[in-house]
């Protein structure tokens, strides 16, 4: 350990993984978009690499997915945040809660776009 106690090396790398697993299983108990969206890529997932003609398009229609789940977690995250500073109206928590939910709009448009121009 360090001289601030906090783990390093393998430690370390476990207690990351530790916190991803809490921080993956909190977003899927908490947010139907993102359990509506992880069930969705466990259907497209394979099925993108099935559909994938070559290394290049499966790895174009797989990544995507994983984009829109990133950054559907972002925007829980962030909604996390801003509920927790204050549950009363401020411009600039409406703000970051838009901008995040419009992030994951185009993560989605990415996603479409991506599929429909490689499958057609």
């Amino acid at each position: 350990m360090n001289s601030d106690n906090k783990p390093t090396g393998i430690k370390r790398l476990l207690s990351a993984c530790v916190y991803s697993a809490q921080g993956f299983r909190a977003c899927y108990r908490s947010e139907e978009a993102f359990r509506l969206e992880v069930w969705l890529a466990i259907f497209l997932l394979p099925l993108g690499y099935i559909l994938g003609e070559s290394a290049i398009e499966r790895v174009a229609l797989i990544v995507p997915i994983f984009v829109v789940l990133i950054v559907e977690m972002l925007n829980s995250a962030i909604e996390a945040v801003v509920d927790r500073i204050g549950t009363e109206h401020h411009e600039l928590s409406g703000y970051a809660k838009d901008a995040a939910s419009a992030a994951v709009a185009l993560s989605l448009i990415i996603f479409l776009v991506t599929w429909i121009i490689i499958l057609l």
